[in-house]
């Protein structure tokens, strides 16, 4: 599904990625760990086409879409991937379905499609009775799953996760780690994480270690 050739990306002189070469296969929930300063962060960009390398190429069902020019670049992204951070970054003055509403309306869809998505993943998700709270009536946990509920609006086929659970306490941290899996099963997403949880990754398909900006 995703394949990245020698991927090499540097700030200033800094070689932060040293020739990254990495498949993903769709379906599979894969952890990246690492020290800080790794490149964790940089190659979950890079996949998501966040940032672009300086050299190497990057995949997605054989397509290569590191030549894609910014406009297109935004709207795959748009379509196929799903993006979640550590600190959620829902907007604060929109409510909940508003805020998982916002990829629907960027990728073209009317108010009313838009709405529709949002609530029937809300309802999916268990925040249905939540809809009309704005983020600060919204618990840490519940917040995160706004923002898990936001990725998969478009339906896109891979969800890049940051660091997702890092600001949860320890019950919405477990809830979280098996919402990612139960997404896998019913719905078939892919799920690449950056994480320092060693517990989440263990329970991955899969751990890439980085060090260095390498591959170990």
């Amino acid at each position: 599904m995703i394949e990245l050739h020698d991927i090499r990306k540097s700030f200033g002189t800094l070689e932060v990625l040293k020739g990254i070469d990495l498949t993903i296969n769709k379906g599979e929930i894969v952890s990246i760990v690492g020290p800080s300063g790794a490149g964790k962060t940089t190659l979950l960009q890079i996949v998501g086409t966040l940032d672009r390398p300086d050299s190497g190429q990057v995949f997605f069902d054989g397509s290569d879409v590191s030549q894609l020019k910014e406009r297109q670049l935004s709207a795959f992204r748009n379509k196929h991937i799903g993006f979640v951070f550590q600190f959620h970054q829902l907007l604060p003055e929109f409510t909940a379905v508003e805020n998982v509403m916002m990829p629907a309306l960027i990728g073209g869809a009317n108010m009313a499609d838009a709405h529709q998505r949002a609530m029937e993943i809300l309802d999916y998700l268990h925040l249905a009775d939540r809809a009309v709270h704005k983020p600060s009536e919204l618990s840490g946990g519940e917040k995160q799953r706004v923002a898990v509920a936001r990725a998969l609006v478009n339906r896109p086929q891979i969800i890049l996760a940051d660091e997702p659970s890092g600001s949860l306490d320890t019950q919405n941290k477990e809830e979280l780690h098996q919402l990612f899996f139960d997404l896998r099963k019913e719905l078939g997403q892919t799920f690449v994480i950056v994480t320092h949880d060693e517990q989440l990754a263990i329970t991955t398909d899969r751990t890439i270690r980085l060090r260095d900006g390498m591959i170990e």
